[in-house]
C-alpha cells in the first residue's frame, strides 16, 4: 500500500463528499437534540439557570456520543480491513498453482462483469497480479480499494464531534442571551432556519437532493421537538 501521512489523510477527509454529508448530519443532530432538550425543559417550567445547565450538558454529552460513535464505526471498519489483509496474506502463503490459477480466473471474471472485454480483462488481471496480488484480492473479494488509516479514525471522530457541537451551539446561544419569555418562539424559528441552511449546504456539498434533504430534516425536527415538549409538559405537571 502507498505511504500515508496525517496531513494527506486530513486533506482527503476535508475534500470528501461523504465527510461533508457526515458534518451536515452531525450538525443537524446537534441542533435538533439540543433544541428538543431545551424546549422540553421550558415546557416543564424550568428557569434560565436550569436551561443553561441542561444545554451545556446536552452539548458535551452529544459531542462525546457523536464523536465516539463515529470513531467506533471507523475503527471497526479499519479492523475489518486489517483482518482481511491478514487472511489474504495467509491464504497466499499456502496456495498452490491451482489456487493461483483460480484466483486469476476469478479476477478476470470480476473485470468482465464490470464491462471489460475478456482480452482486456485478462491483461488488467495479469498486470494487477504482477503489481500486487494482495491489492487485487482485497478489491475483488472485499471491495477494499483504499485502506483506512489510524489518523482517519481519529479525524473522523473529532469531525463528527465538532459538527455536532457547532449545530448544538445555535439553540444554546439563544437560551443564553434571550429572555425566557420570548425564548420559545425564537428557538423554534432559529432551529427551523438553521436546519434549513445546514441541510441545504450539506446537500449541496455532499451531492444530495436539496429539497428532499430539507423535508426529511424538518420532519425529524418536528417530531423530536414535539415529543420533547410533550414529555416536558407532562413532567412539569407531576
Amino acid at each position: 500500500m502507498s505511504r500515508r501521512t496525517v496531513s494527506g489523510d486530513l486533506r482527503d477527509y476535508l475534500g470528501d463528499a461523504e465527510s461533508r454529508r457526515g458534518w451536515a448530519l452531525a450538525a443537524q443532530d446537534g441542533i435538533i437534540s439540543t433544541a428538543g432538550i431545551l424546549l422540553g425543559f421550558v415546557a416543564a417550567g424550568a428557569d434560565e439557570a436550569v436551561l443553561l445547565v441542561a444545554g451545556k450538558a446536552a452539548i458535551v454529552a452529544g459531542m462525546l456520543t457523536a464523536g465516539g460513535a463515529k470513531w467506533s464505526e471507523t475503527a471497526a471498519a479499519r479492523e475489518a480491513e486489517q483482518q482481511a489483509i491478514a487472511d489474504e496474506r495467509a491464504a497466499h502463503r499456502t496456495e498452490g498453482a491451482a489456487e493461483a490459477a483460480a484466483e486469476r480466473a476469478a479476477l478476470v471474471a470480476h473485470y468482465c462483469d464490470k464491462g471489460l472485454p475478456e482480452e482486456l480483462a485478462c491483461e488488467v488481471a495479469d498486470e494487477l497480479l504482477v503489481r500486487s496480488r494482495l491489492k487485487a484480492a482485497l478489491e475483488r473479494e472485499h471491495g477494499i480499494v483504499r485502506l483506512t488509516s489510524a489518523a482517519e479514525v481519529v479525524i473522523s471522530g473529532v469531525g463528527a464531534a465538532l459538527g455536532y457541537g457547532l449545530g448544538a451551539a445555535v439553540p444554546l446561544l439563544i437560551a443564553w442571551y434571550v429572555p425566557l419569555r420570548i425564548e420559545l418562539m425564537l428557538v423554534l424559528f432559529s432551529v427551523l432556519v438553521s436546519l434549513m441552511l445546514v441541510s441545504m449546504v450539506g446537500a449541496r456539498a455532499g451531492g444530495m437532493n436539496g429539497p428532499r434533504t430539507v423535508l426529511r430534516t424538518l420532519i425529524v425536527a418536528g417530531v423530536t421537538i414535539g415529543v420533547s415538549w410533550w414529555v416536558g409538559a407532562i413532567g412539569g405537571e407531576i
